[in-house]
């Protein structure tokens, strides 16, 4: 495994990072705990040993599923959890609702001081330890000013509770405005082939200032790995089936693209998954690409990402055959 600096910390994490979203079994169609178990042992025992996961992840369950997974082995592991979104208090800015195991849940954004610190007690409870490596807003709260957040988050470094803090889904503008408050050592953006948006402004910015950019969603929950086709349905409690690249039309140009790059997945002795993998975390500013995985078979495909390079032609390659018109 290759490990970069996370922002300006002494903290190491590798290229590729363990995304919990999946294994929290909500938007996913449910989880297999004891699968899920075994796949984050096989992360930490591949050097895979950052694991990103939020307590909205199955309304705890991820959370929970990664403190029994860490179990004994805890300093071996970077563990990159988020606050600001809550479904057991009607506060904050409202972001949507949904059901999950047999029951609806209403979610704000509320990133305010008092419900930071009580959900990183929550956190630290289900993650069953006495420090978070990584804490980060998950979204903006436009009812909550970020002075009063970053407050938050610097009382929870001082008390020993977070190592280091960052942002999520920060666009440019917020970004700036954060920093005139506290330094934040990463912002956790979507990014992959065929979502680009934060090279012009985002990436250049972060570079400069030496934020940590978390690209997460780089194989587009799956779509880009070309283990889905066109015949593939996804069973109810799946939401993917609504999303705009999952539909027919969409999905047929992803697929057409993905047949394009296999001779080049054939010479790398690469899966495609592991191509958009390295492509990802090859790309300037990306510390590292969040992948999920559920099963440990999963995960060792994605840590395989690191067996190979791509050349700087390849990569343009690559971006080339995903420009769509």
């Amino acid at each position: 495994m290759e490990y970069r600096q996370f922002g300006q910390t002494e903290i190491q994490i590798p290229v590729v990072t363990f995304g919990g979203w999946a294994i929290g079994g909500w938007y996913w169609g449910g989880t297999d705990e004891e699968i899920s178990i075994k796949a984050i042992q096989k992360a930490i025992d591949l050097g895979m040993n950052c694991i990103d996961t939020a307590p909205v992840y199955g309304f705890g369950l991820g959370e929970e599923i990664v403190g029994k997974a860490i179990k004994g082995r805890r300093n071996e592991v970077i563990i990159a959890t988020k606050c600001g979104l809550r479904w057991d208090a009607e506060e904050g800015e409202f972001f949507f609702d949904t059901y999950f195991n047999g029951k609806r849940y209403y979610v704000y954004r509320n990133a305010r001081k008092k419900s930071i610190i009580e959900e990183c007690e929550r956190s630290l409870k289900r993650l069953n330890t006495d420090y978070i490596d990584i804490y980060q807003i998950h979204w903006p709260d436009k009812t909550t000013p970020v002075d009063e957040s970053l407050e938050a988050l610097t009382i929870l470094q001082e008390q020993g509770k977070i190592r280091a803090f960052g942002v999520s889904n920060f666009d440019l503008n917020l970004l700036k405005e954060t920093l005139k408050y506290a330094r934040v050592e990463s912002n956790q953006v979507k990014y992959s082939l065929i979502d680009r948006g934060i090279e012009n402004e985002l990436v250049p910015f972060c570079i400069e200032n030496k934020i940590s950019i978390l690209a997460y969603s780089p194989l587009e929950q799956g779509l880009l790995t070309g283990k889905i086709t066109m015949e593939t349905e996804f069973k109810s409690g799946d939401l993917r089936k609504k999303q705009f690249w999952f539909q027919p039309e969409n999905r047929k140009k992803i697929l057409d693209a993905l047949e394009k790059i296999k001779p080049l997945a054939k010479e790398k002795n690469a899966t495609l998954a592991q191509i958009v993998i390295n492509w990802t975390f090859s790309q300037p500013g990306v510390t590292t690409a969040i992948v999920g995985a559920r099963t440990p078979e999963q995960v060792e495909e994605n840590a395989g990402a690191v067996n190979f390079k791509l050349t700087d032609e390849e990569i343009r390659f690559i971006r080339e055959v995903f420009t769509f018109e």
